[in-house]
């Protein structure tokens, strides 16, 4: 199958969109397919196969992500000239607009992969008043569209509430199977140099944004170390426009020896990160698909997160870590209680068991699936108006 997968983010912006774009393509070109990724340029870019790379309106915007130019003639040419069997489009804006118009032009089958609750990210470019609109913008959409992804049940449950008329079927994004082997003399490394003499070294992944609630994190640490002294260290790896209020809040928290701003590592990285850490801790409530929790999982490292939209259906109490409420004082409680009882070791267990479930060879048969589903669908619609067309005309003859 020739597919055409088209985005308005993709490497070297480091996001949970472009990484789940490239797992998931490295997979289906494992099992033979050929994938083509339609991506917008960027500063620092490297030339890679199958990436085809149309202009950017602004680039090295909001930590270096590009404003891409969706009408570049340069997509349909490139479109055209790939015979492409689908299209499976990840945002319904933009280039989602312009792969509406491919699969309607060429007639082409249209996926569409739901990642983000969008709403919550309008205040970037000042459209805030916008929220209301977006659930019924995404149903407009899901209408031009032959099948629908969802990364998780739930969200699946919620594109179904809003009234998307494709069929949804669930895709979580992959892992690959280097994700479960982290490089040992590295963590080794890490765990020296970040936790140093201190008993616990925690972390977490995220974008340093509004929306990634750190600054509760951050308070609960201070309850942390007002309960249990210095003994630790939280390393916050990411980067984003709310650093600079981050670091100033760590300081004015007395926290400046126990939070450690990171930045931005290789994805490659990250693995061994979790791996040296006893526990990955998750503020954010905002994730469709909280990737980075099974990125940790996958490595052995258990989870405390909040209740979100994108932790329960990977989070099982007990099992892998822990959900609490959004309550400082719960969240906090729930960490030295997995502490004092020792469990991380029987975490461990669980949270390696819930990652083997996301192998990337899995997922991506459930996205042929999804293709092959499509393709049929649209086939079948094509036949039923071509019938009721002969009809017709049957009728007009026979009349």
């Amino acid at each position: 199958m020739k597919i055409a997968m088209m985005t308005n983010s993709y490497k070297p912006f480091i996001a949970g969109v472009p990484v789940s774009i490239e797992r998931l393509s490295r997979s289906l070109r494992d099992r033979g397919h050929e994938v083509v990724v339609f991506a917008p340029s960027y500063d620092g870019q490297q030339e890679e196969k199958g990436v085809v790379r149309y202009k950017s309106l602004l680039r090295g915007v909001a930590c270096g992500f590009s404003v891409p130019d969706s009408l570049d003639a340069k997509i349909e040419r490139r479109f055209q000239e790939g015979n492409f069997d689908v299209i499976h489009v990840h945002h319904p804006m933009l280039i989602g607009r312009t792969a509406q118009y491919l699969s309607w032009k060429y007639d082409v089958p249209l996926v569409f992969t739901y990642h983000t609750r969008y709403e919550q990210y309008l205040h970037y470019v000042g459209l805030s008043g916008l929220k209301r609109l977006m659930p019924a913008y995404v149903k407009s959409f899901g209408k031009r569209c032959d099948m629908v992804f969802a990364p998780t049940p739930m969200m699946q449950d919620y594109l179904e509430e809003i009234g998307i008329e494709a069929p949804v079927r669930v895709v979580p994004t992959g892992l690959h199977e280097d994700s479960f082997y982290p490089d040992r003399r590295r963590v080794f490394e890490i765990r020296q140099r970040l936790a140093g003499d201190k008993k616990y070294l925690f972390c977490t992944v995220a974008r340093l944004a509004k929306e990634k609630n750190l600054e509760f994190l951050l308070e609960s640490m201070k309850i942390f170390q007002e309960a249990c002294g210095s003994c630790f260290r939280l390393v916050l790896i990411g980067d984003g426009p709310e650093r600079g209020k981050l670091e100033k809040k760590a300081a004015d928290l007395g926290l400046t020896g126990e939070i450690v701003f990171s930045g931005k590592i290789p994805n490659q990285e990250v693995k061994n990160y979790c791996c040296a850490s006893d526990l990955f801790l998750f503020s954010s409530l905002s994730e469709t698909q909280g990737i980075v929790l099974l990125e940790s999982m996958a490595t052995g490292t258990p989870v405390l997160a909040l209740y979100g939209s994108g932790t329960r259906d990977v989070v099982v109490n007990g099992e892998n870590g822990y959900m609490t409420e959004a309550v400082k004082g719960e969240f906090t409680g729930k960490l030295m209680d997995i502490l004092e009882r020792k469990e991380i070791d029987f975490l461990r267990q669980g949270a390696l068991r819930t990652a083997e479930n996301y192998g990337s060879e899995r997922i991506a048969r459930l996205a042929e699936a999804g293709y092959a589903e499509a393709v049929y669908g649209r086939a079948m619609r094509e036949n039923r108006r071509y019938g009721d067309r002969n009809r017709n005309r049957n009728m007009v003859y026979s009349g």
